[in-house]
């Protein structure tokens, strides 16, 4: 008897993994390495990545590449504040898609290293009985995220593009 192939779901904090990649490793996330392990023996259900957008070239064909890949883009606009400071934070957003996702997925999966999201993964279980995995890079990701998944996967050598 064939054992049942568990639904997936995925989401991708872009800033959160660009950023962590960048000042820890000083290179980039490799999300197609990311796709296959992820995913590996598991039907994908749901596959979101949150990005800013910007009209920037670059960024439009590394959207296009996640795309590719199997991801659906999903874009805010960058918004400069007249301070110098800017936003672009997908938070709410991710939970909401978790949480309505959750309903259909034996597993989700976060990449990113947010400790906001630590009572989204406890919720999602409690809720739905759903094992949660995080993505993140070490000593980037907090501990209580960490603590509230059913499974922590460093990012490391394998998950990077050199």
């Amino acid at each position: 008897m064939e054992k049942d192939v568990q639904k997936v779901s995925i989401f991708v904090d872009v800033q959160n993994i660009y950023y962590t990649t960048r000042d820890h490793y000083r290179c980039h996330f490799d999300y197609n390495a990311f796709w296959a392990v992820a995913t590996q023996g598991r039907e994908v259900v749901n596959a979101y990545a949150y990005a800013i957008y910007r009209n920037n070239e670059k960024q439009i064909q590394f959207q296009n590449i996640l795309r590719g890949i199997g991801f659906e883009v999903k874009l805010k606009p960058f918004i400069q504040r007249s301070d110098g400071s800017a936003k672009g934070d997908w938070d709410v957003g991710i939970t909401l898609d978790v949480m309505e996702c959750a309903a259909e997925s034996d597993v989700i999966v976060l990449a990113s290293g947010d400790g906001d999201f630590d009572m989204l993964l406890e919720r999602a279980y409690k809720n739905h009985q759903v094992e949660t995995e995080v993505y993140g890079v070490p000593a980037l990701t907090a501990t209580s995220l960490i603590n509230s998944a059913s499974r922590y996967v460093p990012i490391e050598e394998n998950l990077l593009l050199r």
